[in-house]
């Protein structure tokens, strides 16, 4: 078996745009709208990446932990804002929520596989913490976007029932709790999908780039079983803690349904 990373030179790097262009074409066809989102995506993915690869070739080189954990706390506040914003109907101050949650999800199952499964020297190895942390903070901000805009969702849409429920003495968790659970499956039901037919249907990125880059195939399947279950925990983790937390947002001090969520009703 051939060993090492095959290189792509900058001119088959550049050849790849045809694939966008194809793409666009379709988009521009159709008139689906598409055209100047694909263009700009594919602007922000040369550009992002680029600089990345520059800043991680120098993280690596220094290794220094404070510098790690900084480039992790930034990494899930970048990820809280984004998972936010692709809730449009959830106001402002989940963002804190969040990021909270991410932190501490990242943090446990992140140092957990890190220290205990696959225990570098030194632990806090850059080249390994910052791919594992970002496999698992990728899937857990598309997993608390997913629970954050399916709890207040629900809310919106079962507002009379939570308040009926009130009303007869229940308390604010009793009166939400089929929101949370349904909250709670939308997050995880993506990922659990993905534990279902890896390695049937998909050949998950981590597996597929350690074959490509001459690992054995038997070493990539170990290490893509940790990562499926990292993510997994890491999702369940995070969404269990901002949903946890958010609920709560959703009454004021006497156990009455906020305002806005009132309003959704009109």
């Amino acid at each position: 078996m051939n060993s090492g990373v095959v290189p792509i030179s900058d001119f088959n790097l550049a050849l790849s745009v045809i694939l966008v262009v194809v793409a666009g074409g379709i988009s521009a066809a159709l008139r689906l709208g598409l055209l100047k989102a694909l263009i700009w995506g594919t602007a922000r993915t040369f550009i992002q990446l680029t600089f990345i690869g520059y800043v991680l070739k120098y993280v690596f080189t220094v290794n220094n932990l404070w510098m790690i954990f900084g480039i992790v706390v930034l990494m899930c506040y970048v990820a809280a804002r984004a998972a936010v914003k692709r809730t449009p109907g959830v106001p402002k101050y989940p963002v804190t929520l969040a990021f909270w949650s991410l932190l501490a999800s990242t943090v446990l199952v992140g140092l957990v596989v890190v220290r205990v499964i696959i225990n570098p020297a030194p632990w806090y190895t850059a080249r390994i913490i910052i791919p594992i942390f970002g496999m698992i903070l990728g899937n857990s901000m598309n997993g608390i976007a997913l629970s954050l805009d399916r709890l207040y969702g629900e809310s919106y849409a079962r507002a009379g029932e939570i308040e009926a429920l009130l009303a007869f003495g229940a308390t604010p968790w009793e009166a939400i709790r089929g929101c949370v659970v349904d909250a709670m499956r939308a997050g995880m039901t993506p990922t659990i999908n993905s534990l279902m037919v890896v390695g049937l249907v998909s050949l998950p990125g981590m597996m597929t780039g350690q074959i490509l880059g001459g690992a054995d195939p038997h070493e990539a399947v170990r290490y893509q079983i940790v990562v499926m279950l990292m993510i997994a925990a890491a999702v369940a983790i995070g969404c269990l803690l901002l949903v946890g937390f958010s609920y709560k947002r959703l009454f004021t001090a006497d156990w009455a349904l906020r305002s806005e969520i009132l309003q959704s009703r009109r």
